[in-house]
Formats: structure tokens, C-alpha cells, sequence
């Protein structure tokens, strides 16, 4: 199943500098790990805002739910998670 996910980061603004570093490394190996699995398809960031839409692959919601929980910065995202399904042009 394909799911887009939409994560807005709220790390609270007083988090310090050295800690805010050690989540972003933390995030960008766990996406890292996230594509070689096949579970990250694509990944965007939404321009302005602190936020992403990604392409994520998974057999159901509840694997989705734990690809999504494993990531370092999961504690402070604001998610939305829509199913998508194969249209019939794309057959």
C-alpha cells in the first residue's frame, strides 16, 4: 500500500543547537535506512514551512505507523496520513 504523509516538525524553539543537530543526523539516517527497505518512496519539503510530504510504501497501516514512530524527531510531528490507490489511467 502507498500512503502519503504529511509531517510538520514542532520541536519546541528553545531545544538547544547541539540537540537539534543530533535529531536532524538522526532523521536523515533513519530516511536513509527508510529507502534502502523500499518503505521511502520520495520525500519533499513544503517551501517556507518546517515540513514534508513523503511517499511512503508499506503492507498496512500498521507497519506504516512503525516506519513512522522509528523516526528520531516522531515526538514532535504534527502527521497526516492519507491511502492512496492506483488510478485506473495509470493501468
Amino acid at each position: 500500500m502507498e500512503f502519503l504523509v504529511r509531517a510538520e516538525n514542532r520541536l519546541p524553539p528553545e531545544t538547544p543547537e547541539e540537540e537539534r543537530s543530533r535529531l536532524k543526523k538522526g532523521e536523515r539516517a533513519r530516511a536513509d535506512e527508510l529507502r534502502a527497505a523500499g518503505n521511502l518512496k520520495r520525500l519533499w519539503r513544503v517551501p517556507g514551512r518546517n515540513a514534508t510530504i513523503g511517499l511512503y510504501e508499506c503492507t498496512d497501516a500498521t507497519e506504516l505507523h512503525d516506519v513512522l514512530s522509528s523516526l528520531p524527531m516522531f515526538p514532535w510531528m504534527d502527521i497526516t496520513v492519507e491511502v492512496v490507490a492506483t488510478h485506473p489511467q495509470e493501468q
